[in-house]
């Protein structure tokens, strides 16, 4: 491995910010919105709101939030506009976390605490949740010794109840839903299964990580959103990212619960530290004060005004990519997405060599499998772009499917090999291998 130390003299600033515009230069290009995942832009105004408010709060830390009332406004404010918004009522209590991960892996812990204050963690505990579920479910079981179970799905993509009322049992601490899946864009019949938790008396999270800043104001516009937040009895916390599509900075999530007492099992003291007691809301113990400041100063710019502006437009572009993905030949949507999240796949052609082609042309989606499909995460940016992104989808599924059996290539041999490799314990290894290889640094 080469080596890199720091810099004997500092650069100058001009030299600093060409290196960072260089470095940039081959990243993807959301700006264009070619990108359809990892950023969520909702126009130059909303931007310039979240780096004025981020850089005024740049220095400050919630680590002490007497130290700075100021971001203990912010975080206050921002979790009780949250709760409101998912009909928390007075008594819903959280906070905000560096992102959708970090919230679950919270709802996960304070289930196991209150779990152990029961009584009821002594001998193994389990998690039930969906096939689909996020993986920041399943690293939570890692690090908190929690046994998964996963709920299966059903032709539509959706847990399945029935499977679901036959896999709990008493060593079951916590069950999960999601609103929407990430995979399929569905979300799960969170109403029967909170009702099978309550009648346990088993927290039921919902992770609404994704869905959560849009689906309650595409429900007050007209659409069809089955409901999945505390309007319905069982549901005890919810998860939800603000960088998502509340368009916040990058590095902010919520975590609500029901009420005060559901999160106390995530807090973490130590009276008996030398440097005296110390006392943690979520799982960090600095929290940048940017994002917060971000965060609230989106939340008050765009208001519910600018929030059901921005979801209807979203909405309607993502109809208007489903309608023209079904309409091209050997194309096809999985299932009936319930919002944004739109994965597309074909039985006569190698779809990741369909995503290859599309990257060549300068767009960046994601790749799932079970079945194999390309993903789309449709934001409001995208509105400008859908007639040039079908144009090449479709020439790039012509493309393919003249070539025939055409060997793969790019992603679509990576993905091909892990999918064909039958020992999952191999996939993993490949996996973690491929981790250490790209975080690893090289001359360039």
């Amino acid at each position: 491995m080469a080596s890199l130390s720091i810099p004997s003299k500092g650069k100058p600033f001009e030299q600093i910010m060409a290196e960072l515009d260089r470095c940039r230069a081959n990243d993807a290009d959301w700006r264009n919105a070619r990108t359809w995942s990892l950023v969520y832009h909702a126009g130059d105004e909303v931007a310039k709101v979240l780096r004025e408010a981020y850089m005024m709060f740049l220095t400050e830390n919630a680590l002490n939030p007497m130290a700075f009332p100021s971001l203990r406004k912010f975080e206050t404010e921002v979790v009780a506009m949250a709760a409101d918004l998912f009909h928390g009522g007075a008594e819903a209590a959280g906070n905000m976390t560096s992102g959708g991960t970090e919230s679950i892996l919270l709802a996960v812990c304070s289930a196991r605490e209150r779990a152990r204050a029961k009584g009821r963690g002594r001998s193994g505990m389990e998690m039930l949740l969906p096939l689909s579920a996020h993986p920041a479910f399943m690293k939570a079981a890692h690090y908190f010794d929690l046994t998964p179970v996963h709920i299966p799905l059903r032709d539509d993509f959706r847990a399945d109840v029935d499977a679901a009322r036959k896999l709990v049992n008493d060593r079951t601490v916590l069950m999960v839903g999601s609103a929407p899946n990430f995979p399929y864009g569905v979300i799960d019949p969170i109403d029967k299964l909170s009702a099978i938790a309550m009648e346990r008396d088993i927290p039921f999270h919902v992770d609404a990580c994704v869905g959560g800043f849009i689906l309650p104001f595409l429900k007050e516009i007209g659409y069809d959103v089955s409901d999945f937040d505390f309007s319905l009895p069982g549901v005890t916390s919810i998860s939800a990212d603000l960088h998502k599509y509340g368009y916040a900075a990058k590095g902010s999530s919520t975590i609500i619960y029901r009420n005060k007492e559901i999160r106390k099992f995530q807090y973490y003291a130590w009276a008996d530290w030398p440097g005296g007691i110390y006392a943690s809301p979520t799982m960090t113990g600095t929290r940048g004060g940017g994002t917060m400041a971000a965060a609230w100063a989106v939340m008050n710019y765009l208001g519910r005004e600018g929030y059901l502006r921005i979801a209807r437009a979203t909405m309607e572009t993502a109809k208007e990519l489903i309608e023209g993905i079904n309409s091209i030949p050997k194309l096809f949507v999985l299932g009936r997405p319930d919002m944004t999240l739109i994965p597309f796949g074909s039985n006569d052609i190698n779809i990741f060599m369909v995503g290859d082609f599309l990257e060549g042309r300068g767009w960046q989606l994601d790749r799932i499998q079970k079945p194999p499909a390309l993903h789309l995460v449709v934001t409001v940016s995208h509105s400008r772009v859908v007639k040039d992104f079908l144009t090449d989808l479709a020439e790039g599924a012509a493309k393919i499917a003249k070539a025939g059996a055409a060997p793969p290539e790019g992603m679509a041999a990576i993905y091909g090999m892990i999918g064909a490799l039958p020992d999952r314990a191999a996939a993993q290894n490949f996996i973690l291998e491929f981790l250490s290889d790209i975080y690893r640094y090289k001359e360039e």
